[in-house]
This record gives structure tokens, sequence and C-alpha cells, in this order.
């Protein structure tokens, strides 16, 4: 049983002065919509409805956390013995390309979501989920710039992968490896980086997801030892 399968709710925020303070790891989700984000997180914890799928796209304007550890512990109650068992967080932010978002609602978003990635510490690493069909778009090229200055890794999956054949899956593979390897620091060192195929329906990747995310976590010797 992955570790990723005790993930439960913990609280939802609208606002930076609103951020847990808690210092423990967190790992972030982040990905357009319709990109399959909500799904994806779904499936690697086990659960059908953990993170929440909008019916109508660019609605879910929150930053919502998941806790890994302190079973059934939410931030509303104030329970700090079990707050303390809490090991890492899952955040799922909000979806992006939310053509129909009212101008100031947009702006308060991007400023959200920018400043989260760009200055949170306790944030070990992104998740970026992308449409395995369509692979970056011009809204995925900016979370990578709005992320890369932090030289913190990121780790693609792109989705519904079971929607392409064997040439197809090569080709995505090779030109997401193109676009990441692009990204390097001042020393002309690339980024961390890393890109896979997944597909939720087909239960494609989901292992090396998995294994991911707890190793950024810094978990991966417990899930091991958990297993044993």
């Amino acid at each position: 049983m992955s570790l990723l399968w005790q993930a439960r709710f913990f609280t939802t925020v609208n606002h930076l002065r609103d951020l847990p303070k808690l210092q423990v790891p967190e790992i972030a989700f982040a990905g357009r919509s319709n990109a399959g984000k909500s799904t994806a997180i779904n499936i690697l914890c086990n659960q059908k409805r953990l993170a929440f799928a909008s019916k109508t796209p660019g609605r879910t304007q929150h930053i919502n956390y998941f806790s890994l550890g302190g079973a059934h512990v939410a931030q509303h109650r104030k329970d700090p013995t079990r707050v303390d068992e809490i090991r890492a967080l899952l955040v799922d932010l909000p979806g992006y390309g939310y053509a129909e978002v009212p101008g100031e609602a947009k702006s308060h978003w991007n400023q959200l979501l920018g400043t989260y990635i760009q200055s949170r510490e306790q944030l070990a690493g992104l998740v970026m989920i992308m449409d395995a069909r369509r692979s970056f778009t011009d809204l995925d090229v900016q979370m990578l710039e709005w992320f890369a200055p932090t030289g913190k890794p990121v780790h693609c999956l792109l989705t519904k992968a079971d929607k392409l054949n064997r040439n197809e899956s090569t080709n995505a593979l090779r030109q997401a490896h193109t676009v990441l390897s692009s990204y390097v620091d001042g020393q002309g060192e690339r980024f961390p980086f890393t890109v896979q195929l997944f597909s939720a329906l087909k239960r494609i990747g989901i292992d090396e997801a998995d294994r991911k995310i707890l190793d950024l976590l810094g978990l991966a010797a417990d899930e091991v030892a958990s297993a044993q």
C-alpha cells in the first residue's frame, strides 16, 4: 500500500496569508484545465473524490491541501497532537486555462499561484499534469518559467497516454524531454526536470509516479520499510 493512500483533506486556501504553517515538505500538482489533474491525484491516492474535478473548468480557484499522516486531521480541528503526526502535504493548485474567468479573479489567481510556486519554502517540487496529445501549451511553458528559477524539481505526467499508439507515445516523450532539457541554470547545468507517460484509465505509469513523488517528499525510504 502506497503512503499516498493516506492522503486526507486538510484545508483550502484562497489567500497567501492562510497557507498552512506546518514545516513539512509539500508537493504541488499543477496543470491546464482538462489535462486530468484531479483524476491523476485521485488515482495516485487510491480515492475517488479526494481532488474535486469541476464540471466547469477554471471554476476551482483555491489551493487545496491534503495531508499524509495524522489520519483524518483537518486544519480547522485545531488538534496539535494529530497535526504533529503529519509528514507531508499534497497541494492541488488551481487549474489554468480559464477563458471564462472574470479579469479580477484571474489576476488574483495568477498572483496567488505565481507567488506560491516561486516563494513557498516548504515546496519540494512540482508535478505538472499535461495531456500527452498536446504536450506543452503556452500556459505550461509559463508555469515552467515561473518555477524554474527556484531550481527545484519538476516531474511531468503526460496524461491520457492510453489514447496514443507506440510511435505517438515515443514522440510525445521525446518532445517533452527536448523542452525540459532546454532549461539550464547560470552554469549551464540542466534543471532537475523529468517526464513520464501516465494514464489513469489504463493504469499506466502509476507506480513510477508514486515512487517519484515519495522520493521528492523524502519518504521513499519509509515506503520501502513499510513494505517489508
